[in-house]
């Protein structure tokens, strides 16, 4: 294989290199992918910030990125799915197969899943990975690597509007018009919600969300009070909206969405910030709102390929910025900080379209 398996390695806060191990070994059920594009996730830049998220601590040098798509280079023993040239998109969290949640269905709660650059585990940021072959989904000819590798973002938008109920006639507030607000807008959409609002911080993500489909937009002012938002999400919308996707991860905006769903509603909360916050309880049990927590995605991928595959969900817009592997550090730094209006930033470890049938 390659001599050059140039990798992106997070060593510490702060620390981000790019070095070249040795080509991983293959094992039974694998396949070694010659990797091509890799998303930034806002995961990605919170280990290199911070070193940890919540009990996931870095302690040893990890390959960073899991949003990612790659080419079959070879295949280990009793692979019979995939063949070497295949595209596919990685779904980067591969259980133990054999626990009650694994059997159950809810392979994501296991509690020994190997999930790409999730301490101590290496992700895919690097030019040769191997993963697991029933994790790994062909992509058709027309589906791009990069829009392969978005498919991990949308699959969590996919999983949060599933929790949520999201059907035909659903009126939905999606809290955060970030990466994975923007794929809950476009999953709740394909699911046939029939009127969405969204909310944000910053004008530039609403304006985009809106050009994706959005209903309405909301701009929220920081210190705002959730009593006082509650009453222009109502006045804006239609109806009271009866499912609500938290896509932040601040106190202020899951309480919004407990005060604002109806009652009898559902409020899912995707985004992870303090450990413990404070939540009106007695208003959500006093109308009978469930609140229902998101961990990653589970039998979603398929899904979410569909989605894009049939033309029904369009990811495109949301990539902004485009790195060589070589300029990770100047990607993360885009991304990290929101230069240009990065929404999402995409690092090719192979040149620019290379393994497109059509151009991006």
């Amino acid at each position: 294989m390659a001599t050059d398996n140039l990798t992106a390695v997070l060593h510490g806060i702060e620390d981000l290199r790019l070095v070249s191990p040795p080509d991983p070994e293959m094992y039974l059920g694998t396949v070694l992918l010659a990797m091509d594009s890799v998303g930034i996730c806002g995961s990605d830049v919170h280990y290199l910030a911070n070193g940890r998220i919540g009990d996931f601590v870095l302690t040893k040098p990890m390959i960073i990125g899991h949003e990612a798509a790659g080419v079959v280079a070879k295949l280990g023993k009793k692979v019979t799915n995939l063949k070497v040239g295949d595209r596919v998109a990685i779904e980067p969290g591969v259980p133990c197969r054999y626990c009650d949640h694994c059997k159950g269905g809810q392979y994501n709660l296991c509690t020994d899943i190997v999930f790409c650059a999730t301490p101590p585990y290496d992700g895919n940021l690097t030019r040769y990975y191997k993963h697991a072959a029933d994790f790994c989904f062909k992509l058709p000819d027309h589906v791009s690597m990069e829009e392969g590798a978005l498919l991990e973002p949308l699959s969590v938008g996919v999983h949060a509007c599933r929790r949520a109920g999201i059907g035909l006639g659903s009126k939905v507030l999606i809290l955060g018009a970030g990466p994975i607000g923007l794929v809950t807008l476009l999953a709740a959409q394909s699911m046939g919600a029939s009127e969405i609002l969204i909310t944000d911080l910053v004008q530039q993500r609403l304006d985009v969300a809106k050009e994706l489909g959005a209903t309405h937009t909301l701009l929220l002012q920081r210190d705002q009070p959730a009593e006082e938002t509650v009453k222009v999400v109502h006045q804006t919308m239609s109806g009271v909206p009866d499912k609500a996707i938290d896509c932040c991860g601040a106190e202020s905006s899951a309480r919004l969405a407990i005060f604002a769903t109806r009652s009898g509603g559902v409020v899912v909360v995707v985004g992870m910030g303090a450990p413990e916050v404070k939540l009106p309880l007695i208003n959500a049990l006093a109308r009978e709102i469930d609140i229902r927590g998101v961990f990653r995605y589970c039998n979603d991928y398929a899904a979410a390929l569909a989605l894009v595959a049939s033309g029904k969900v369009n990811v495109k817009r949301l990539v902004t910025h485009h790195f060589d592997i070589t300029e990770t550090a100047e990607a993360f730094e885009t991304s990290r900080l929101g230069k240009g209006g990065a929404i999402k930033v995409m690092i090719h470890v192979q040149p620019r379209d290379a393994n497109n049938p059509v151009k991006f």
